[in-house]
């Protein structure tokens, strides 16, 4: 089967449109029987469900529609260092130890992608290297005072600072003033990654059931998911449905909340325009409150990330939407064709942290990566998998993470925050 055909279809994308393998899956029909049903099959869900199969427990996924449909297959691809929130903000509210701790979980991420990668024969078009580009002359000197502080105190190599000179070369842009690059972080094809997770938790045990949508959660002593179609009785559940959660836990809803990002991609590049505008290749993210994001696909396609919104619907023009992100930061790439536009709901916290928790006795969850889920989404279905199989205390080092609900409730939240979002559009023009 391909992308095309209609009942293995995802959302147009150039990753669709560029998949490998792709297959349907049966839905739930009727009632099941699990040790851990998982709900939501991106990475974290799928992650979890290879490696508590790996542990021998039975386990049941149920997508409400296809493995790597929603964030995980449609993302900017981007693998970084560290988590969301550099490490001096967790210094300041959790202390040097729990910051360290927080720092080596986001390094042991990116070391289990690369596991994955090697140990499935996960075809996904790896690609190390990733630039952080400054946007104002004013904060370069705090952005290379943070790379001194991960080379002296977190004893991280990896990453270099860039002058104006250098993040030119680098970028094929002078619109930054300078910056840092990260040679271990990286870039992937991540609707090709997510479908490696599923057929390796599939190959471990797990099953997947698509087009299966979690309607509601009975989390007494005898555990129920369930569907439209039947039922998964369980004795442990797993929430990670990410930016779709639809109702299924509002306690957590309060404090993540699902916001849309849009990326184009371009037709084909020469081998020497690729050259000149990313030579190594790195993937690339601005230091904007809202984020532009890009890279170079492994078929010489720039690939560009830029602008959200909070609303229900996606823009109707979302190349128009894009484009003046990029020619902002590329103004000779005009003449290039945008073949493929698309976007995806992700989901963020208050504070830019993820919410690792375990919920209730029985129940746990795994969302809310504000952008950073190819590494910390799948590394927490591996940390979850470990609590529910063995008991193992490492999802305690997300425990203290500050998580408040977002201010005004259901009705206000919304707005509130896409408030927040064009005042510090303002401030990054400044």
């Amino acid at each position: 089967m391909t992308a095309n055909d209609p009942e293995t279809s995802y959302p147009p994308s150039l990753y669709a449109a560029t998949a490998h393998d792709i297959v349907a899956r049966a839905s739930l029909s009727g009632d099941d029987r699990a040790d851990v049903c998982i709900i939501g099959a991106g990475y974290t869900g799928l992650s979890a469900a290879l490696h508590l199969a790996e542990h021998g427990l039975s386990v049941a996924v149920v997508e409400a529609e296809r493995a790597g449909w929603g964030a995980s297959g449609r993302n900017g691809g981007q693998l970084h260092s560290g988590q969301r929130r550099d490490p001096h903000w967790f210094e300041e509210r959790l202390g040097n130890a729990d910051s360290r701790r927080l720092w080596a979980l986001a390094e042991d991420a990116k070391a289990l992608v690369h596991d994955l990668i090697a140990r499935h024969s996960i075809d996904c078009d790896y690609q190390p290297g990733l630039i952080h580009a400054v946007h104002r002359a004013r904060d370069v000197e705090d952005e290379h005072a943070y790379v001194r502080s991960l080379q002296d105190d977190y004893g991280y190599a990896a990453i270099t600072p860039l002058d104006s000179d250098a993040i030119a070369s680098a970028l094929g842009t002078d619109v930054f003033y300078g910056g840092w690059r990260d040679a271990e972080a990286g870039h992937l094809h991540p609707l090709n990654f997510a479908l490696g997770l599923a057929r390796a938790a599939e190959a471990a045990g797990a099953r997947i059931f698509e087009k299966t949508r979690a309607l509601s959660i009975d989390s007494g002593p005898t555990k129920s998911v369930i569907t439209a179609n039947g039922r998964i009785r369980c004795d442990n559940v797993l929430l990670a449905g990410n930016g779709y959660m639809h109702g299924l836990a509002p306690e957590i809803e309060k404090r993540v909340l699902p916001i849309n990002n849009f990326i184009v991609a371009t037709d084909p590049l020469p081998d020497e325009r690729v050259a000149a505008l990313i030579p190594g290749r790195e993937c690339a993210s601005d230091s904007r409150f809202v984020i532009n994001y890009w890279r170079i696909t492994a078929d010489n396609r720039m690939l560009f990330g830029g602008g959200e919104n909070c609303s229900p619907s996606f823009p109707n023009d979302i190349a128009g939407f894009v484009r003046p992100y990029l020619l902002k930061i590329y103004p000779h790439l005009a003449d290039c064709r945008i073949a493929y536009a698309w976007g995806g709901t992700l989901a963020i916290t208050a504070h830019r942290v993820p919410y690792i928790r375990r919920v209730s006795p029985g129940v746990y969850a795994g969302i809310g990566y504000c952008g950073h889920g190819v590494g910390i989404a799948t590394h927490t279905g591996k940390i979850l998998a470990d609590a529910i199989a063995k008991g193992d205390g490492t999802l305690d080092a997300y425990a203290n993470l500050p998580l408040p609900p977002f201010p005004g409730g259901r009705l206000l939240r919304t707005p509130l925050l896409a408030a927040a979002m064009f005042w510090y559009g303002l401030m990054d023009r400044l």
